[in-house]
Parts: structure tokens; sequence; C-alpha cells
């Protein structure tokens, strides 16, 4: 395709298109749609999974063949082109106008649901201003006379998540109708999404200043408090402590490849987007860096703070757990208070070990069936996603000193990570639509797209709201970017040249033989391999889903029922068959 960005593209006018500020607005507009609530609640659970310390290792590999490249390829794109994803794939050919598409049908599909956990965080927010917190007891019953069953059997976070907020249903079958609370905290984070780029980048662009911020003074804070808790170096250590074998296992390579591609951002369309309104001769390689680097300089940040909050939650765990011990053994033994404490417990079970009581009967440890105690069991109890940012990390904020203002932190700071991936999410369907020639201004093009999303949004809000954000989650936001990032990496690698981009690297500020290496060959074939992966992947893991039981206090894994498995593959069908789609409308056209 002898058509392109560099030398290759007539020279246009500069003028007519929004342009950031300043370079620096630009950076914080990236790094806050890269540094999102990925880097929270999941990149801390693969380095805790995978050998602490050693997930590194595939980690800084995978964004220095993966990462870095594909950043700095849709970075080169959008601001040579200064199009959106529609206009700059079909630049290059009208028959690869359907990537584009497929991106902003992606941005869109994510937004829905993505909204939502802002949504759920603006809930938090509102339940914080109260001391002690909501969720820090459980509630009594009609009668005042015991605690809520479902709350003694869950834990009082578990209960406060999953009944006081979701209101959760037993099944994606049950609708259960609309939970009013999270409506109407839907509808809040819309409408802040529109009131903030009503004005495209002019508007968001000075949020950017807030957004991609706040967070890293939120975690200083954090950090600084976290590591004054006993049992922070604990969660630290447990986090970091390298095990060398995980290595051989495939898995570690995928998740990491994975965790580096999502986390970036790439294929929504977000980054070409924020890129053309750039000056065209801007240093895109060195934006592409410093955006990466600080996104896993974030992810590896936002580790140490995380265990070293949850390891002050293992040990209130551990000391709740040798009291409980300790009680029995004061009984039993009949010994007096503070005879046994924390620090001599392991030498006096040694020693009561078969000692008599006062009727002389000799009673053995084994016998009084003593619960297990281990800090790094409770360690390891680290979960993802939500189940870290609503369940396990209320767990310890509750039992801080204060605990109102750490939770007012904590989820504005979700809250803060949120928008700023939102900002480009919406930037990514609202640009390549307004670079179409759609005769709507921005602002009233912004709103009809925030107000179709928060309608479609109204699924997440019904008690069955959290098993269709999985599903959006696992279908919308995986196989579609991994198919569209492969197609826009060959396209530029193979069908538009790698000579042609090396010399449009030049023109815009210089090209090194490193991308001459990743681009064509090292990051096509990671990315084949972690597609390859994931469709195998889904192909043999059975569709099952967690469904909260009220009566048990817990989950069940059951099957998902075929009409969800059909728009399952119905969702991913709409954000990847634009591109063969595309090439077959413009075959047809030509030859008509």
């Amino acid at each position: 395709f002898d058509v392109g960005m560099g030398q290759h593209v007539s020279n246009d006018e500069e003028g007519g298109r929004p342009a950031w500020d300043n370079q620096v607005q630009f950076l914080l507009a990236c790094i806050a749609y890269a540094v999102g609530l990925g880097n929270i609640w999941r990149f801390p659970y693969l380095a805790q999974t995978y050998g602490g310390g050693a997930f590194l290792i595939p980690y800084i590999l995978m964004l220095v063949f993966e990462g870095v490249p594909l950043f700095l390829l849709e970075l080169a794109v959008g601001q040579r082109l200064r199009q959106g994803s529609i206009g700059a794939w079909t630049k290059f050919h009208p028959y690869l106008g359907g990537i584009g598409i497929g991106s902003m049908v992606v941005s869109f599909m994510v937004g829905l649901y993505y909204n939502t956990i802002i949504a759920w965080c603006f809930w938090y927010i509102c339940n914080s201003f109260t001391d002690p917190l909501p969720y820090a007891k459980c509630p009594l019953t009609d009668n005042n006379t015991a605690y809520v069953e479902e709350c003694q059997n869950s834990g009082v976070t578990d209960y406060f998540w999953y009944r006081d907020t979701l209101n959760i249903s037993p099944s994606i079958d049950d609708t259960g109708g609309i939970v009013w609370w999270v409506l109407i905290c839907l509808i809040l984070a819309w409408t802040l999404i529109w009131v903030t780029m009503i004005k495209g980048i002019e508007s968001s662009g000075k949020a950017m200043y807030v957004t991609a911020t706040f967070p890293y003074l939120v975690l200083f804070i954090f950090l600084v408090r976290g590591l004054t808790l006993r049992g922070s170096g604990e969660g630290v250590t447990f986090l970091f402590t390298p095990d060398i074998q995980v290595l051989s296992n495939p898995q570690v390579w995928l998740d990491a490849a994975t965790q580096i591609f999502f986390s970036l951002g790439l294929g929504f369309g977000g980054v070409i987007a924020f890129a053309s309104y750039n000056p065209k001769k801007q240093n895109c390689q060195r934006d592409a860096l410093i955006i990466a680097l600080t996104n896993s300089f974030t992810s590896i940040f936002a580790s140490i703070v995380i265990f070293a909050i949850l390891g002050y939650r293992a040990t209130l765990k551990y000391e709740d757990c040798l009291d409980g011990n300790i009680a029995v053994l004061l009984d039993t033994y009949e010994k007096p208070d503070g005879y046994i404490t924390y620090d001599n417990y392991a030498e006096e079970l040694i020693k009561l070990n078969g000692s008599t009581n006062w009727q002389g009967t000799s009673i053995t440890i084994e016998s009084l069936n003593l619960s297990s105690c281990d800090v790094q069991t409770y360690l390891a109890e680290a979960s993802q996603g939500t189940g870290l940012a609503f369940i396990v990390f209320t767990e310890a904020i509750i039992n801080m000193p204060g605990s109102p203002v750490w939770s007012v932190l904590f989820f504005m700071m979700l809250l803060s990570l949120g928008l700023g991936s939102m900002f480009g999410t919406v930037e990514g369907v609202v640009t390549p639509l307004f670079d179409l020639g759609l005769k709507v201004p921005k602002p009233i093009l912004t709103g009809i797209i925030c107000l179709i999303s928060c309608a479609i949004g109204l699924i997440f809000c019904t008690r069955a709201g959290n098993y269709w954000v999985d599903i959006f989650n696992n279908y919308a936001g995986s196989i579609p970017l991994l198919v569209i990032a492969f197609f826009e990496i060959t396209v530029i690698s193979w069908a538009y040249g790698l000579k042609k981009f090396d010399e449009d690297l030049e023109w815009i500020t210089a090209s090194y033989w490193y991308w001459r290496v990743t681009i064509p060959v090292i990051s096509p074939l990671l990315l084949l391999a972690v597609f390859i992966y994931y469709l195998y992947d889904s192909i043999i893991t059975p569709l099952t889903y967690k469904a909260w039981q009220a009566e048990l206090g817990g989950e069940i894994e059951i099957y998902y029922p075929d009409y969800v498995v059909a728009i399952s593959v119905l969702i991913t069908l709409l954000c990847t068959l634009w591109i063969p789609l595309g090439a077959i409308y413009h075959l047809i056209q030509r030859y008509r």
C-alpha cells in the first residue's frame, strides 16, 4: 500500500484540529489512560501468584519486546496521520477501515461495563463518610436479636459487597430488577464523563492534571501509612520473594504478555486518538518509552502498597487465630491470663502437649482441634479484580485507625484511575466518528454516546449486573483486542512495509535497530502466541461462572446458560467481524 505516513503523505495544514495545550498534558492524558484499575488489582495478584520477584523477569521482557513497540506504532500512526482509528487506517487503504471500526466498537463495549465499576466506586465513597464504616460490622435482623445469617456466614465485607452494594441474584438467569442506588451512581458517572469531555481535549485535558497525578499521591500516602503497620514487612517480602522455578511454566510468560498488552490500552483506538492531537514531528519514541515505563513502574509501586496493607490484614487474622487457640489452651489446661503470649505460643504448645488438667486427665494438643494459624496462608488469600478492591482491601481498611479517611482516599483513587481510563476509552469512540465528518457538534456527539451507553448499561444495574460485567470483560476486552493489534502490526510491517515505516520514524524523529527487529518479527509472534493461547484456553475451559448463594454466604460454580454463551460469542464477533466486512464492502464497491 503506497500510502501512509511521513514522507509518503502529502503535507497538510496543522491548523483546524484541536491540540494539547502542551506536551505534559498529552503525557499525563496517556498515562492516565494506560494506568488503570488493572495496575492496582491485577498486577499484584499475578506477581504474588507467579513467584513474586521472578514474575518481573517475563514481565520486563514482554514490556521490551511487545508493549513498547506496539505503543510506539499506535502513537506514530495517530500523530502523523492526525486522524482517529477509522480515518487513520482508511488512509493506509480503504480495505483497512474495518480495523478502526473494530477498535471503536471495542472501546464502546468496554466503556459500557468499565463505567459501572466507577459507579460502584461512587457508592463506596458515599458510604465512607460514617464512623464506623457500614462494612465494619454485620447488620442485625429485623427484631434486633441476632446478626443477619448471610453476613455471619460470608464475612462483613463480602456481605456489604454482594448484598448491600450489588444486591446480587443467585444466578444470571434471575435478573431481579434494577438496583436503584447503582443506577443513580451510573447516571452520575456518565454525567461526569460527559461534562468533563464536553469540549473534547480542551476540557478533558485539564482534568488529566488531576486524574493522572492524584492516584500517585494517594498511593504514596498509603505506602507511608502501610509501612508503619505491623506485618507490612511480611506482606512486601511475600510479594517479592522469588521462585525461579515458576519461569518454566509457560502460563507465566503468557500472563506477563497479556498484562503488558492490556494495561497499555493497545487496540482500543484511544492511543491513536490522543496522538492525533500532537504536532506531526513530536518525538513519539521518547513519549512511548516514558508512558510505557511509567505504567510498569506504577504496577510495581502499587504492588508494594497493596501487599504492605495486605500484610497488615494477614497479621490481624493470624493474631485473631492465635487468640482463639490461646483461649482454648488456657481454659483446657487452667492457666492464668497472660500465661501464653504470641511470643511463647509455639514453645508452650510443646510444653502443654500431653500434660494433665485438674482432674488428672492427660490431654494432647491434637485432641483440641486448634485452628491452623499461618501468616503465609492468609497472604496467599490475596485475590484480584473487584474481590481485591471491594472485599479484601476493605477488610484491611476497617481495622486501620481513622478507617473512614482511608476508605475515602482509596475509593477516590480508584475513581480517579477509572476516570482517566474512561476519558481515553470514550475518546476512542468520539474521535473516529467525528473524523468521519458527522455534522454533529462534538459536545452533542459525546452526549449522545454517553446517553446510549448509560441506557445499555442498565443491564449492569440489575441484580444480575455483576455477572454481565464479567461477560463483557471476558469477551469484549480480550480476544478482539489481540486480533486488532495483530492486524495493526502486520499491516505496518508487511503490507505498508518496514522500510517505509523506518523512513517515517526518521522523518518524525529518528529510527533505531530496536524497532526494526521487534515490530516486524518479535512483536507479531508474541501476539500470535498469546492469541492462540487465549483461543485454546477459551475452548478447553468450561463456560462457568461463580454465582453468589445467600443461604451459603458464598459462591458456587455453575454453567452459563446457552443464550449467555451465544451472547458472549456475539460480543466477540461484533468487535472483530468489521475487519473482514470492511474489506468485503470496499471490494464490492470497487467492482460494482
